[in-house]
């Protein structure tokens, strides 16, 4: 690992004590569903929806094996964009802003009487590792994660739209090729200028708030994904590790991560709604000689040992003097008789 790669893993670590916003519903979270937090219209734009509003869009999480992918989504007026978000906040890409900062922003906007909470809506979209790496797993082809992504990030949108607020300007940190996904967006909403691009995120201040609001939930949600791991870890080493630390970012080139993996491996299960089954990481220690217990379920497609449900239905005469045996639902209610008795 090189240095630049090193100094952005430790910027992935989450706060030690991260901010719990509303989007973090803790049941969800254990059961591995996936979810959507949309707030109410803000007061400075709910007491006149004819304003026009700037929206941004950021993800948190595409590459970790451990825990949530979440979309983050921020809108506010556009006179307020840069003057509000860059010049009085410094809200920047969630990668380069320090954990305590970007909890403190993300604190800030959740906080009612703050300049950020009068003027800024925002939602995410959590997207459960167990759901994501069902979709991939799926038999022909899957539902990739690009997929994945474009409809929740359409979703957002829609939802925002809904509510009546009048977005005049997108701005989305791509996946893919940003010309090929602005065209699809651009079909969606034909009426809103939209901009794709790389590292939109360091550009547009609305895409760096939109990411504030991704990282800080998918910290909080790795942060409730733990607790179901330590009292057993606390028993098992003599004292409780504190916080979701103990797994590291949960990116697979942490070596926290690899290491909690190895180590709370089931050998048939693997692991729980927090593991992407899907990934290399734990496709790969699964499937290691003598580390899991390998299944093989019959190929229901298979010719030979395909049956109708009527060959089940064969008389008790046949089967005693080993003749062919007749289907007993079409002589259910007695054999048809031929034309030779009349």
């Amino acid at each position: 690992m090189d240095e630049t790669e090193s100094q952005e893993l430790a910027q992935e670590v989450p706060a030690e004590d991260v901010f719990i916003a509303p989007s973090i519903h803790h049941n969800d979270i254990l059961a591995g569903i996936s979810y959507t937090h949309c707030t109410p219209i803000p007061d400075v734009i709910k007491a006149d929806l004819s304003i026009e509003c700037v929206l941004g869009v950021d993800e948190a999480g595409r590459g970790p094996v451990l825990g949530p992918m979440v979309y983050g989504l921020l809108y506010l007026p556009l006179s307020q964009h840069t003057s509000l978000l860059a010049h009085t906040h410094h809200f920047d890409d969630s990668k380069v802003l320090k954990p305590q900062t970007r909890s403190n922003l993300m604190q800030a906007i959740c906080t009612p009487g703050t300049d950020l909470y009068q003027n800024c809506g925002w939602a995410t979209r959590v997207m459960s590792a167990r759901d994501i790496a069902s979709g991939m797993l799926k038999p022909a082809g899957g539902y990739n994660l690009n997929a994945q992504a474009m409809d929740a990030t359409i979703e957002l949108i829609k939802d925002v739209f809904a509510q009546g607020v009048n977005v005049k300007e997108i701005y989305i940190d791509t996946i893919g090729k940003a010309e090929v996904y602005q065209k699809k967006l651009e079909r969606v909403f034909p009426t809103t200028m939209i901009t794709v691009a790389e590292k939109a995120d360091s550009i547009y201040p609305c895409v760096s708030a939109a990411s504030v609001c991704a990282k800080v939930t998918r910290d909080a949600a790795l942060e409730v994904s733990h607790q179901a791991y330590r009292s057993a870890d606390a028993s098992a080493n003599g004292s409780e590790v504190v916080g979701a630390d103990a797994w590291g970012t949960g990116y697979p080139s942490s070596a926290k991560t690899v290491n909690w993996l190895k180590g709370h491996m089931d050998p048939l299960f693997g692991w729980g709604n927090e593991c992407r089954m899907s990934w290399g990481t734990a496709k790969d220690m699964l499937e290691a000689k003598g580390n899991g217990i390998k299944v093989e379920w019959p190929d229901n497609n298979d010719d030979e040992q395909a049956r109708r449900m009527t060959d089940f239905y064969i008389t008790a005469t046949a089967m005693e003097l080993d003749e062919e045996p007749e289907d007993e639902l079409a002589t259910w209610y007695g054999k048809p008789v031929a034309a030779s008795a009349f």
